[in-house]
């Protein structure tokens, strides 16, 4: 696996490309704003996407979902619980943060701890909740590499003062499904830089 960044404007959020160099697909994580940056960036990769996944239902993540899916006639992918917080803007916060009360949406929705294969590539669903109530990780075995959205940063952890956010959820969600992974995991957070599984637990003063 290959893994492109795009930093987008809404929130200075971070947009990845995940990308299988032997089948020439890729899978989109979090597209939450600026749908021609992110176009963009699939273009430069020269591959073809097959995907969205979403780690959780907040605007500046989940916000051009619908257009990128529409644009590449592909299926958005979010944990079941993300449901609600898609759609309802107090939850999503596009109305209260992006000055626009918008409803998201997804056409699959996974459960915990399931399995699937897209671009050729393996993963499972985590839930993670304590961001959202809906927050979820993406992890890849094969790869060695997790896409941890809102739930876990270099050196931090999400925030949990929005509607449904809870520390203690949250950082039970870390100690029991990230921090069991393997030490060199690579995590791709949905804000700053990357870190991993190892760096965490020896550094992160949240755990």
């Amino acid at each position: 696996m290959k893994v492109g960044k795009v930093l987008l404007p809404a929130a200075a959020e971070n947009c990845y490309v995940a990308i299988n160099e032997q089948t020439n697909e890729s899978i989109i994580i979090d597209p939450g704003s600026a749908a021609e940056r992110i176009k963009n960036a699939v273009a430069q990769t020269g591959t073809t996407p097959v995907a969205i996944l979403l780690t959780h239902g907040h605007f500046d993540h989940a916000g051009e979902a619908a257009t990128i899916a529409k644009e590449y006639n592909i299926k958005i992918y979010a944990h079941e619980a993300q449901e609600e917080e898609l759609k309802n803007p107090s939850l999503n916060l596009s109305g209260a943060m992006y000055g626009s009360s918008e409803s998201y949406k997804a056409d699959c929705f996974l459960k915990d701890d399931q399995e699937m294969d897209l671009a050729g590539m393996h993963f499972k669903c985590l839930f993670t909740p304590g961001h959202t109530p809906g927050g979820c990780c993406f992890y890849f075995p094969d790869a060695g590499v997790v896409f941890t959205g809102d739930t876990l940063f270099c050196g931090s952890v999400g925030r949990t003062d929005f509607p449904g956010g809870s520390m203690r959820q949250l950082v039970n969600s870390i100690r029991s499904k990230l921090m069991t992974l393997p030490d060199d995991t690579i995590c791709y957070p949905g804000h700053n830089t990357p870190t991993t599984i190892e760096e965490e637990r020896i550094y992160n003063p949240y755990l």
